[in-house]
C-alpha cells in the first residue's frame, strides 16, 4: 500500500492549519461561538492535518477501508469568540505507536489561546470495526513527525483533570 495523500516531512512543528472566521450561525443566545461549533472546528482542522500532512483521512479511509477513531476526547474552553472573528487551529502529535495516536490541538484567537483539545485516536478497520496498525508508510510519516514536534514545550493543559477544586 502506498500513500496518495499527506507528505513525507517535514512537518511544521506544530502543524498550523488556515485562518476562519466566525460564521453568524455559529452564535448562541449567549451571544458568543456555541460549545458545538468549537468542538467541529477543532475536528475538521483534525480531518484537513491527518488528510493533507499524513495521508490517513477521509480519502485514505474510503480507499483502504481503515481510518483514525476518536477514542477519547478532552476540551477545555479558555476564551470566546464572537461574530466574525479570526481564529487558526495548531496540531501537535503528543506520541504514537503502530495503532494510536495521541494528539494536542489549539484553537487560537488574536493572538490568545481560546480552546484546546486532547484526543486519543485508534486506527480501525472499517470492515472488522477492529484495531489495526496504521500502515508502515504512515506509521514512519507519524514517527517523523513526532520527533520534530518532541522539541515544544508541554502544553499546560495536556493531561488536566476534570473536576470542581475544592479548599481543604
Amino acid at each position: 500500500m502506498t500513500p496518495f495523500e499527506g507528505h513525507d516531512g517535514t512537518y511544521s512543528a506544530p502543524v498550523t492549519l488556515a485562518d476562519r472566521k466566525v460564521p453568524a450561525e455559529w452564535i448562541d443566545y449567549n451571544g458568543h461561538m456555541n460549545v458545538a461549533y468549537y468542538i467541529m472546528a477543532i475536528d475538521q482542522a483534525l480531518d484537513q492535518f491527518l488528510e493533507d500532512e499524513l495521508g490517513i483521512g477521509e480519502a485514505h479511509a474510503a480507499r483502504v477501508r481503515q481510518g483514525p477513531y476518536a477514542l477519547q476526547s478532552h476540551v477545555q474552553f479558555l476564551g470566546e469568540l464572537l461574530e466574525g472573528a479570526s481564529f487558526s487551529v495548531s496540531v501537535r502529535l503528543i506520541d504514537c505507536d503502530a495503532k494510536r495516536m495521541h494528539v494536542f490541538l489549539e484553537l487560537h484567537s488574536d493572538g490568545s489561546l481560546a480552546a484546546t483539545c486532547e484526543q486519543m485516536l485508534m486506527n480501525v478497520d472499517l470492515e472488522t470495526r477492529r484495531s489495526t496498525p496504521y500502515p508502515d508508510w504512515a506509521q514512519s510519516r507519524m514517527a517523523v513527525m513526532l520527533e520534530a514536534h518532541s522539541t515544544l514545550e508541554r502544553p499546560a493543559q495536556l493531561g488536566a483533570a476534570i473536576g470542581i477544586r475544592r479548599k481543604v
